[in-house]
């Protein structure tokens, strides 16, 4: 089981991640904003035995749920395939 990991500051350091600004909306999770004010999606902090893990997700209007896009190592790369996945 992946238990939800907690960061210290509730605070999301993203490095290269220009033009994107993280909206922290609940414990461990963050809607992810452009630059124009659209939301990209949420990132999610899991805990796992080596460290933390980052989930990218997108919401799925017709569905209403939200889809996994991935789980990275680092924020930033958890943002980037927000980015690029449109």
């Amino acid at each position: 089981m992946i238990e939800r990991a907690i960061l210290p500051d509730e605070t999301l350091a993203l490095e290269r991640s220009v033009g994107v600004r993280a909206v922290h909306v609940a414990q461990g999770r963050w809607r992810m904003v452009d630059a124009a004010g659209r939301a990209l999606g949420h990132v999610t902090t899991d805990a796992s035995p080596a460290g933390i893990r980052y989930r990218a997700q997108r919401f799925h209007a017709p569905t209403r749920v939200f889809r996994d896009v991935g789980l990275f190592w680092s924020a930033d790369d958890a943002v980037a395939a927000l980015r690029y996945s449109r």
